[in-house]
């Protein structure tokens, strides 16, 4: 395969142990790692799912002021390191909910992708706290055409299929998956990557958190970066900081669905899925 710089990205991904209710300590940690993807060449640098607060829901609506103006220091560190950012962080709706959000910042600093987890995960109570989303976001990107997803979404394979059939070929995943499900995340992120012949990168947190009365939970790591193959071109540690970096060709996933063309040999005509 000859180099196209029009369809290869340099990707960095920040494993990190968020700091639960402490934005500035996040925003500093993550200034240092988006300096050092961006000395190292990187096009794009993603960061977990809440990773400028965590998921302590008390916090969130008490200090909704602070929510769009940490989004706004995002963007500064995009457009003064020139590189893509992509994490999801909660921000707030007009009617003043908390949305957990992710967020692809553009180098100089645009929000190009906006995404609302459409998929609260009941079994923390995000559908209680949280304002779900209701619709989906593709980002025609200087490679190419890339969808946002958050966590509990690897569960919903119709969101990925949906971007399959969009063009895109690559999803943005930050997370927040604790044990005991750790094979289930690797089967899962592997899997939507095989069936739809994309890339995924999907960031995870390690550390724990305290749910309260829900209790502590343990993240696992295990960040990925998995190409239409299912190969892991880049994993993670289970319970270390990271940021790993690696550079992929995304018209691997075009050259693929041409040779193994499983999207044309679908019969949606066949399918119930109402």
């Amino acid at each position: 395969m000859t180099n196209s710089p029009e369809t290869r990205l340099t990707i960095a991904i920040a494993q990190i142990r968020v700091a639960s209710r402490r934005p500035e300590e996040n925003l500093a940690k993550a200034e240092a790692l988006i300096a050092e993807a961006a000395r190292q060449g990187c096009d794009l640098i993603c960061f977990p799912e809440m990773w400028t607060t965590g998921f302590d829901w008390s916090y969130l609506y008490e200090n909704t002021a602070e929510h769009e103006e940490v989004i706004e220091r995002v963007a500064n560190l995009a457009r003064c390191h020139r590189i893509w950012i992509n994490g999801s962080l909660p921000s707030v709706t007009d009617d003043g909910r908390i949305a957990n959000t992710s967020i692809l910042f553009t180098a100089e600093g645009a929000r190009e992708g906006v995404y609302r987890k459409v998929h609260l995960f009941s079994l923390l109570h995000e559908d209680q706290h949280l304002a779900a989303g209701d619709s989906l976001t593709v980002v025609d990107s200087p490679w190419g055409r890339i969808g946002l997803s958050i966590c509990y979404d690897i569960r919903f394979p119709e969101l990925f299929r949906s971007y399959a059939l969009q063009g895109v070929r690559l999803v943005l995943s930050p997370i927040a998956f604790p044990h005991p499900r750790l094979d289930h995340w690797q089967v899962l992120s592997r899997a939507r990557a095989i069936e739809n012949q994309m890339f995924l990168v999907g960031v995870n947190r390690v550390g724990s958190e305290d749910f309260g009365p829900d209790g502590v939970v343990r993240y696992f790591g295990n960040s990925v970066l998995i190409d239409p193959w299912g190969n892991r071109v880049l994993e993670a540690s289970e319970s270390d900081e990271e940021l790993r970096t690696a550079t992929i060709d995304l018209r691997e996933a075009d050259e693929l669905r041409a040779r193994m063309p499983v999207l044309g040999d679908r019969r949606p005509e066949l399918y119930k899925l109402s």
